[in-house]
């Protein structure tokens, strides 16, 4: 990974911080919230390559004449940055859900999404309804302070028979056994044993997140 300069370092810094362990939900949201009015700007200049590398992997896995009738979802989706992303490549039918009323103004204003809902996932409180989205994404979000690793139980169920699911995580985290990544592939593991989805493509991409790896799993829902 290539050295950070004293101004990324300060955003990394700052962004971690965001998804340190131990957050109440309540000071999660908060950090959010500020961090909307500069969340692209902060992520910008190559520093968050997450969104941009999910959208070719989607692409990859969906023929081009497809696209446009591919219904996708994007879980977590902040100001919108997959979103941007998959519409560059074809994608049309997009929705979203995000939690944070900050993020969700800046999505709006993108004008990308159809539906956009303003909710939480893995609270068993949705109004998503099942069966829906050829496509559920998720890029960088998985973790206890906001989307709590059971969410996926709920993209599951946003999902159609047959449909595909995209989980990207960045791998700063992973760092011990107790690491929000470490409990993301168990649980994914654990899903494909009781036979909920079949593992299409497990992948190591560089440069997901300030330099360093991120983490993609494919799953098509059964």
């Amino acid at each position: 990974m290539e050295t950070l300069s004293a101004e990324e370092k300060a955003a990394q810094d700052w962004i971690n911080e965001t998804f340190k362990p131990g957050l109440s939900r309540e000071e999660a949201i908060a950090r959010y919230e500020d961090w909307s009015g500069n969340y692209d700007e902060m992520l910008g200049q190559g520093r968050y390559r997450g969104p941009e590398i999910l959208a070719v992997e989607a692409a990859r896995m969906v023929p081009e004449d497809r696209r446009k009738q591919m219904r996708i979802l994007d879980v977590a989706a902040g100001t919108g940055l997959v979103g941007r992303e998959l519409l560059k490549r074809g994608f049309t039918n997009l929705d979203a859900l995000e939690p944070v009323e900050g993020m969700m103004k800046v999505l709006k204003e993108r004008g990308i999404y159809s539906l956009k809902y303003q909710e939480f996932i893995g609270l068993g409180e949705n109004t998503v309804p099942k069966d829906t989205y050829d496509l559920v994404v998720i890029c960088g979000s998985i973790g206890d302070n906001l989307v709590p690793i059971k969410g996926i139980d709920d993209m599951i169920q946003f999902t159609k028979p047959g449909g595909l699911v995209i989980i990207a995580s960045d791998l700063s985290c992973c760092n011990s056994a107790d690491s929000d990544l470490k409990k993301l592939e168990s649980y994914v593991d654990q899903l494909e044993e009781k036979g909920v989805w079949r593992k299409e493509e497990k992948k190591m991409m560089p440069n997901f997140y300030f330099g360093e790896e991120g983490l993609y799993l494919i799953y098509r829902v059964l």
